[in-house]
């Protein structure tokens, strides 16, 4: 880490900017300070040090932490809380990442993907997380990308500097929903032939991404991979090919094609025809016309 990336601390506990600010602090020597309380989100990355961290719930109940490299804690406004050192001796190393109620706001209007921690810390009480190794080191470099941009004079400053927070609160979304939304083998596999059976039950029935998600539980990013891993493609192709399958035994069933395409959810007959066309290599009407006919004739 450069040291020209490094804040001095302060006991300043409001922000200066309206929107985010984010420090990285490295010190020895540092002091147990009293329970303090913001009216902005917090995000406390403990990189190293012997630190606990104290958190006052809502019913005045303390939760106590023992920090440990990786953890990540999410003070909501209004939450007392506070560092304790147990070791002022040992380099005490942590990113502390501000974000305003307004801020947050905005960001879940322009998606609700944003919010998922947000609620969870605020409506449900859950501030601390422990980050895989992985996960850990691609958020440390994402925060170390908005410091560097904090920090330069560079066009597009602003810019950049609000793709970097957007980037680094959806990757902490997708990391903990997906955590919390992981399955085992066995589990994976049921949920996948569920998802299966559920699309051949509703296939002439709107199936989006988002619908799947909502329907299971689980975060879109979760189905789009457990597609891919177990078939090779994504959940929009594998309903592509399901209904397509289904519109050529109809086509070759003598079914009118234009109720076909419409019955499985093609929004026109171009879009049909050439998906169709892609898939079997014939038009809609030339398979029926060769298969058809063979079929017909047995």
């Amino acid at each position: 880490m450069k040291n020209s990336l490094r804040s001095a601390f302060n006991t300043r506990q409001y922000m200066v900017s309206k929107d985010f600010e984010l420090y990285y602090y490295s010190d020895i020597g540092m002091k147990t300070l009293k329970m303090h309380r913001h009216d902005y989100y917090e995000f406390y990355f403990f990189l190293a040090g012997e630190v606990s961290l104290e958190v006052e719930t809502p019913m005045s109940d303390v939760i106590k932490k023992d920090l440990a490299p990786g953890d990540l804690t999410i003070i909501p406004p209004g939450i007392k809380h506070h560092s304790v050192i147990k070791d002022a001796d040992v380099p005490y190393r942590r990113f502390v990442f501000w974000i305003s109620t307004e801020y947050c706001e905005q960001l879940m209007k322009e998606s609700p993907d944003y919010g998922y921690l947000f609620q969870q810390a605020a409506s449900f009480g859950h501030y601390f997380y422990s980050l895989k190794s992985a996960d850990y080191h691609a958020v440390i470099s994402k925060l170390i990308r908005l410091l560097e941009e904090i920090h330069s004079d560079r066009y597009g400053k602003n810019a950049a500097e609000n793709l970097c927070v957007r980037d680094i609160v959806l990757t902490l979304n997708r990391i903990i929903y997906d955590g919390n939304n992981r399955l085992e083998g066995s589990d994976e596999a049921s949920l996948f032939e569920s998802m299966i059976s559920y699309i051949e039950a509703n296939i002439e029935q709107p199936l989006s991404l988002e619908h799947l998600a909502g329907e299971f539980y689980v975060s879109k990013f979760y189905v789009s991979h457990l597609f891919k891993d177990i078939l090779g493609i994504s959940p929009h192709q594998y309903i592509l090919k399901k209904r397509l399958s289904l519109c050529r035994d109809a086509v070759v069933g003598g079914n009118v094609i234009s109720a076909v395409y419409e019955r499985y959810g093609f929004r026109d007959y171009s879009s049909f025809f050439k998906a169709f066309k892609k898939e079997f290599g014939l038009s809609p009407k030339e398979y029926q016309s060769l298969y058809g006919v063979i079929k017909a004739g047995h």
